[in-house]
């Protein structure tokens, strides 16, 4: 067990979307999915007003609160706050995490998206909680990419820094053993999860997957 999986122990990641549920209700499919082992939630809503964001955050919560997972609201401090979510994720364009921790003392969990290697050592990624490397493969669901991670990538960013890193990005079952290989802690998804047929499924396969991989580094 690393330092930085002691640090973040979580291992599978949703970041939830409604379009990839494909017509199903995203509480549902989110609530199937941590039946079957998620143990970190994104709820990322770039399209909706505050209003319906509070209101879906509040039912996140709740639900969530129910399995003793974690939720976790991209980019949108207001909302983090307002529905007493454990934490935030932000990226480079986002509030700068320094920014996060002083307006919000009591964020456990603040995400960083890692866009480019000198990132890493800067002073908005040492006070974060977790680096996300985004993406480590193309995806249609990021179409800004900066830097497509690979497994090169991941491994290079693993032997730099401490701290636990959270892989994203054309994440799926057929790779998640090589990207935990490479030195994530934890994988994040969204529609290896959100658009399988059975999401429970999905999940558990995926940290299935995930745990023996881990044991075996």
């Amino acid at each position: 067990m690393t330092l930085a999986s002691i640090a973040f122990p979580y291992s599978l990641y949703l970041i939830t979307d409604e379009a990839a549920c494909r017509g199903r209700d995203v509480m549902a499919v989110t609530e199937a999915a941590v039946k079957g082992g998620v143990d970190l939630v994104q709820l990322r809503e770039k399209n909706l007003a505050d209003d319906a964001f509070l209101t879906r955050a509040l039912r996140m919560k709740d639900m969530l609160d129910r399995y003793d997972v974690p939720l976790i609201i991209n980019d949108n401090l207001a909302i983090a706050q307002a529905c007493h979510a454990a934490g935030l994720h932000v990226g480079n364009t986002d509030m700068p995490p320094r920014t996060v921790r002083a307006r919000w003392p009591a964020c456990t969990v603040l995400g960083y998206s890692l866009e480019y290697e000198k990132q890493i050592q800067n002073a908005e990624a040492m006070c974060s909680d977790y680096l996300a490397l985004s993406p480590v493969f193309a995806t249609p669901t990021k179409t800004n990419t900066i830097t497509e991670w690979g497994l090169a990538g991941t491994r290079k960013v693993r032997a730099l820094t401490t701290t636990p890193l959270v892989a994203i990005g054309g994440i799926n079952l057929h790779n998640a053993a090589d990207v935990i290989r490479a030195g994530a802690d934890c994988l994040a998804v969204v529609s290896a999860i959100c658009s399988a047929d059975d999401p429970a499924r999905a999940a558990e396969r995926l940290r299935e997957e995930i745990e023996k991989s881990k044991q075996k580094r």
